[in-house]
């Protein structure tokens, strides 16, 4: 074997020697740290490539007299004669020991490469001469602790099949088992994942586990969603946390703290899954989107951090705005107008634009333009979600945040629902921030992964479990269901059964109709609470809000028109107009509550006719002509005029409300101070009692009773009966004021309003006529508050709501009676007192007590 051509350059000769005695011995079975210094001149490595073969000769005859002018090896080379024994060279530091099973993996892979390189006709010794090319990288670990991956070597491209079996057992290039993705060899999990065999262990994970995950009947969970996910031509995947979690903990670990790298991993390990079913999707999307659901970690906006940037966070809140949808650059092409080439794609981020300052073709500066047929755009879109009105702490202003919706998450949500966002939390470059502040700060967004609305319409059988659904339909069969839901409303609040009453079928509602689907009819009942101060009026709305699912609390002297129904702003980033929702857009289904009903200017006032009654909001501002949905119960307290209610004179005397808004609310509550000493009496033992139950040191409340201070030196075993004694004295008392629990009442009442929706039924018509025909009489000769078909629509709806209590699919004739009953109290309780009790004889054959239900 000949030796090959090269360029005689003493220097290069000198190196191989050195090379040829450093490296006699064979290759030991672990790689060994380096203690040699670094070869310098790594610019000429392709030529010293090429001398190889001479320090290899096959035959002595043809090699070369290495003892050939041997004195010119001690000449001073001032360039190459420096030694750095400092940190550069010498590693002191202290290294784990490996485990067992990792070194002898390392072993194998070492023993199975000398065997490749010896079939070759190479020796170990001449295999290790060969690494030395590459600069010592041969056998050193890099800051990951994976092998330095070898480099292609012109001898090993020519052999061919050698070449391909070694890059096949390449340690860099080799995937890792599920075991070793958790032991992290790197500074922060983010530069774990983006190592390429960490990569691509994580897809082999996220693969099995699309296409091998069951559910506990052994059908294939993934499997199913992704063929119906090809026949509605969908390109979101749900993948739920808690399956993930549940079946590879590490990579829900990487997904939770690196969620953009491992989303674009799941990503294309989806859009393989998919092609297995369907080879040809890509022609309708081209990637697959996964969505994260059931993510645990609930959070507040109040409560996002620094420490929560880049992470996977979920919150929960209401949309108060968006705005249009945008195209975004997703990958960009550049055409260059001088060679004509197409440059990219170039990827485009989303805080920086995509710019390149020379074709790569003919190495010109351009000019340079966007090709807009080949660059690819995704939908964009921001929304801005709001704390919840009844989540945020006193005296404190709900915070916001901007939410980035794209692709197919456009769209999904609209101002006034509330809605459960999963996305990441990051960081975005402001300028106009750093000017009004006057130093670096960051804005913050949310890019969106999944989005589940919270409506009440769209509670299903999912959200109750089969034992709270049994609870519910065996409490609905307790006798006497309605008195007592009656009488567990405020139990803080002493007697206003009549206000109780209103307020529990205002909670419940009716059963809204659309005809035709030209034509609907509210099934929400609006209560209007009209009366002395002191009454509890204002306390009653705050237990209303703490006990509906959806509720917004506004005061009439703090609430102006646009903040109940709508405004519209210009967006201080597009410069368009937009919608914000006002109160009643943001309580859509649920229950709206005004304060202060009497102290509303009469233009706000009027502004909320429409919401009322058509439950709807026209807007036609700014050329924005719309219509917001406004489905809320208005629960309203007002104040008489002078404050105090005077009997002697008519409703629309004692108060500054006119005949449209008063006909619009369902029931009317007249509420009065009436001094008696025997009811005042029981009022006060109740407050009393009431205070003494809720003091935060009740157990300790018989210790302090006239006892001198040793009477609290009280055995552990004593003290303890009494605290159990007293509890059970205590929930015995709650037990008498309130029948059911408000936990119990606040699921039973939610159940209600999702599952339940009865029918009007074999019910008596002419009797419900006949008491509109006479209350449309009585009104007519006493002059007070109109009577109209609005009224006899509310008897209707509060017989619904009295039928949804006892979690009936038919309206009862007793639910009709009762029905009759509070719209009767409630027109007759706003009469003049001289006109009150020949009313009530009036009506008494329509209000005589009926069998309970």
């Amino acid at each position: 074997m000949s030796s090959p051509t090269r360029n005689p350059r003493k220097r290069q000769v000198d190196e191989d020697d050195e090379v040829l005695s450093d490296h006699s011995s064979p290759i030991p079975s672990s790689p060994p740290l380096p203690s040699s210094p670094s070869r310098p001149f790594e610019d000429e490595e392709e030529e010293i490539h090429d001398d190889i073969q001479d320090l290899n000769p096959s035959d002595e005859e043809d090699g070369e007299d290495l003892m050939e002018n041997i004195e010119g090896d001690y000449r001073i080379n001032e360039a190459q004669d420096q030694y750095d024994l400092g940190d550069g060279n010498i590693d002191d530091e202290e290294y784990e020991e490996l485990d067992a099973a990792t070194r002898r993996r390392i072993d194998n892979q070492l023993n199975r490469r000398d065997e490749l390189m010896s079939r070759g006709g190479r020796s170990r010794s001449q295999a290790f001469l060969d690494g030395d090319d590459d600069g010592d990288d041969e056998g050193r670990l890099d800051q990951y602790g994976l092998p330095i991956q070898r480099r292609r070597r012109r001898q090993l491209e020519e052999e061919g099949d050698g070449m391909d079996e070694l890059e096949e057992i390449d340690p860099f290039n080799e995937e890792l088992s599920l075991e070793s993705l958790s032991d992290i060899k790197a500074p922060s999990i983010t530069e774990w994942i983006l190592q390429p065999a960490v990569s691509r262990s994580i897809a082999r994970e996220l693969r099995s586990f699309l296409l091998e995950y069951t559910d506990e009947k052994g059908r294939s969970v993934y499997g199913a969603r992704i063929r119906s996910l090809g026949e509605v031509n969908s390109e979101s995947l749900e993948v739920s946390y808690d399956h993930l979690a549940e079946s590879k903990a590490i990579l829900a670990l990487f997904l939770a703290t690196s969620p953009a790298e491992v989303l674009r991993i799941f990503d294309i390990v989806a859009m393989e899954a998919t092609e297995l079913h369907y080879p040809n999707y890509s022609q309708i999307h081209q990637e697959i989107h996964v969505r994260i659901i059931n993510f645990p970690n609930l959070m507040s906006l109040r409560d996002l951090r620094e420490s929560n940037l880049n992470n996977l966070i979920k919150i929960n809140g209401v949309v108060t705005r968006r705005t249009s949808v945008f195209p975004q650059l997703k990958y960009v092409k550049f055409d260059c107008l001088k060679c004509g080439a197409v440059l990219g794609p170039f990827i485009q981020e989303s805080h920086t634009e995509v710019k390149i300052s020379f074709c790569t073709n003919c190495q010109s500066k351009g000019p340079l333009k966007i090709n807009s047929e080949k660059t690819l755009y995704r939908n964009y879109q921001r929304i801005t979600l709001q704390e919840r009105p009844g989540s945020v702490p006193a005296g404190r202003l709900p915070r916001h945040r901007e939410i980035i919706l794209l692709s197919d998450l456009v769209d999904t949500a609209k101002p006034g629902e509330e809605v459960e966002v999963t996305g990441i939390y990051k960081n975005n470059y402001d300028g106009n921030l750093n000017v009004k502040s006057g130093f670096p700060v960051f804005a913050t967004i949310i890019e969106a992964n999944s989005i589940n609305k919270k409506e009440i319409s769209n509670q299903n059988m999912s959200l109750f479990s089969e034992e709270e659904e049994r609870e519910f339909r065996k409490l609905s069969q307790e006798r006497g269901i309605i008195d007592k839901i009656i009488s567990s409303m405020a139990p803080s609040i002493y007697g206003h059964k009549d206000i109780k009453t209103a307020v529990a079928c205002s909670l419940f509602s009716g059963v809204p109709k659309d005809i035709n689907g030209k034509h609907s009819i509210r099934g929400d009942i609006n209560v209007l609470l009209l009366g002395d101060p002191g009454t509890a009026k204002s306390q009653i709305l705050k237990y209303v809000e703490k006990i509906a699912n959806r509720a917004v609390f506004a005061t009439g002297q703090g609430a102006s028109a646009v903040g109940l129904t709508a405004s519209v702003r210009r967006d201080p980033l597009t410069s368009e107009w937009t919608l914000e929702g006002g109160a009643l857009v943001l309580a859509d289904k649920g229950v709206c509550l005004i304060d202060e009903f009497d102290k509303m200017n009469d233009q706000d006032r009027t502004s909320i006719h429409e919401a009322m009654e058509q439950q709807s909001i026209s807007v036609s501002k700014a050329g924005i002509v719309t219509t917001l949905q406004a489905r809320c119960s208005i629960v309203a307290a007002a104040n008489p005029n002078g404050g105090k209610y005077n009997s002697t004179l008519t409703l629309s005397q004692n108060v500054d409300l006119t005949e449209p808004i008063l006909s619009r609310f369902d029931i009317l509550c007249v509420v009065r101070d009436i001094v008696n000493e025997e009811s005042d009496e029981r009022l006060a033992s109740f407050v009393i009692d009431s205070h003494m139950r809720s003091h935060p040191n009740t157990e300790l409340g018989d210790d302090f009773m006239g006892e001198d201070d040793e009477v609290m030196e009280i055995d552990t075993p004593s003290k303890s009966s009494r605290q159990r004694r007293l509890a059970e004295v205590n929930k015995q008392k709650e037990k008498e004021i309130s029948p059911i629990s408000q936990e119990l009442l606040g699921k039973y009442i939610a159940y209600a309003r999702a599952k339940v929706h009865p029918k009007l039924h074999q019910m008596d018509m002419d009797k419900v006529a006949k008491v509109y025909a006479d209350l449309r009489r009585e009104s007519l000769a006493t002059e007070s508050f109109p009577i109209t078909v609005r009224h006899l629509e509310s008897i209707l709806r509060i017989a619904e709501a009295f039928a949804k209590m006892r979690l009936s699919d038919f309206v009862s004739q007793s639910d009709l009676n009762r029905a009759i009953k509070v719209s009767i109290d409630s027109f007759v309780g706003a009469q003049k007192v001289t006109v009150r009790k020949k009313l009530q004889r009036a009506f008494m054959k329509y209000t005589l007590p009926t069998r309970r239900s």
